[in-house]
């Protein structure tokens, strides 16, 4: 084991998170959570783990992103009926009994891992729970109540963290997170997401560089539909490392969304279960080389629920962990049968890979495909705001 492994590590979980459940057949199905600790725990990811449970956030942490007046519509909304504003009650986000209390427990489990990092007592902290970027100040939107990951970020900073990097690598824009901080430079947004043009929330293209005082702070990545995982990573070293370099940041936010999934149902770019192995180990990487280690990994989105999820954050938690967990691993044959009982006509993959290549071509300055066009537009954004030359595939 080398230096850089064998950090402390908090994972945050309680069977109550799944409480967060927007009914009937919603894409956001609390089982996909149940499904991923199962499998984690049928692989020996979490073998003498102690899972950390989580208490509700109070009224005033959550009020550090979200409106009073909000707060008081998610209390009273389940009782009041459907039309109750604030993009409540809407297809995308449905009232659901105890939506209050489910919500401020999704953000009490992020900030329980923030606080891990905080106190010291963990480098990294992971809620699979968490990671519901879209909800903005006074509304709900994207399946996400209230915004945990903002929350968190707010709290850390006010326990004296000067510089906090945020990397979204959900299909995406991580948009709600990114308006939290869009005027604080001392929050660095960064989102690798399917390009606006071709996905909702329609947000998210480079020209969205940080309010005044903080140009330079909101990245954006938009891929183009169809990007697999080669031309993926490819675009994120061509981007995200030199920014990360530059900003400093002393500790690393990453929202961990599997919607990316060449198989998940409402998005269009094409990654493997083994391209999100490829991106955890990464994130890993960078967080010990940019922020001392000190790495707070949430979920996020991902609606192939039995195929997808479960693989994907079992490698998440084995990332943080130190655990990694090899891609032709095979699927216990106790999660197999428990899974399959779910949906009988649903196959099951046989191991915890898709059987995909990571490896990729580093950027060199061309701009040959649509994803290099995407990764120009990002660079001549963004890289002289940080005194990098976009021009320069060194920097």
């Amino acid at each position: 084991m080398d230096a850089d492994r064998g950090r402390k590590a908090a994972v945050v979980w309680d069977e109550s998170f799944l409480g967060y459940d927007l009914g009937g057949d919603h894409p956001l199905n609390p089982v996909r959570l149940d499904l991923t600790v199962r499998l984690a725990t049928s692989l020996g990811v979490l073998d003498g783990v102690d899972l950390i449970p989580a208490e509700a956030a109070a009224e005033a942490e959550i009020e550090r992103v979200h409106e009073p007046s909000y707060l008081n519509a998610v209390r009273a909304a389940p009782l009041a009926g459907w039309d109750v504003g604030h993009g409540l009650g809407t297809a995308d986000n449905p009232v659901f009994d105890r939506m209050h209390e489910a919500s401020a427990l999704v953000v009490g489990g992020s900030l329980t891992a923030a606080r891990k990092i905080a106190s010291g007592e963990a480098d990294r902290a992971v809620s699979i729970a968490g990671g519901l970027h879209h909800a903005m100040r006074d509304h709900a939107a994207g399946f996400c109540v209230y915004n945990d990951c903002a929350v968190a970020i707010s709290w850390l900073l006010d326990q004296g963290f000067e510089r906090i990097a945020y990397v979204d690598t959900d299909v995406h824009h991580g948009d709600g997170v990114q308006a939290a901080f869009y005027d604080d430079p001392r929050v660095l947004t960064v989102s690798l997401h399917q390009n606006p043009l071709s996905l909702w929330p329609g947000t998210g293209r480079p020209a969205e560089l940080g309010g005044p005082g903080a140009e330079g702070t909101s990245v954006n990545l938009a891929l183009p539909p169809g990007t697999g995982d080669a031309a993926w990573l490819r675009a994120f070293e061509a981007t995200v490392p030199a920014l990360l370099r530059a900003f400093r940041p002393q500790l690393l936010v990453t929202q961990c969304g599997v919607d990316t999934h060449r198989e998940d149902p409402l998005a269009d770019l094409a990654l493997t279960v083994d391209g999100h192995r490829a991106v955890y180990r990464r994130l890993r990487d960078l967080a010990v080389e940019v922020a001392g280690g000190k790495w707070l990994a949430l979920g996020g989105g991902g609606y192939e629920l039995l195929r997808v999820v479960p693989r994907s954050w079992t490698h998440l938690l084995a990332t943080v962990l130190d655990r990694d967990v090899e891609p032709n691993a095979p699927l216990p044959a106790d999660w197999v049968a428990h899974a399959s009982r779910l949906d009988p006509n649903r196959p099951l993959p046989s191991s915890m890979s898709d059987g995909s290549e990571t490896g990729f071509t580093p950027w060199g300055g061309e701009v040959d495909t649509p994803v290099d066009v995407a990764v120009r537009d990002t660079r001549r954004a963004l890289f002289p705001l940080h005194g990098l030359d976009p021009d320069d595939p060194r920097d």
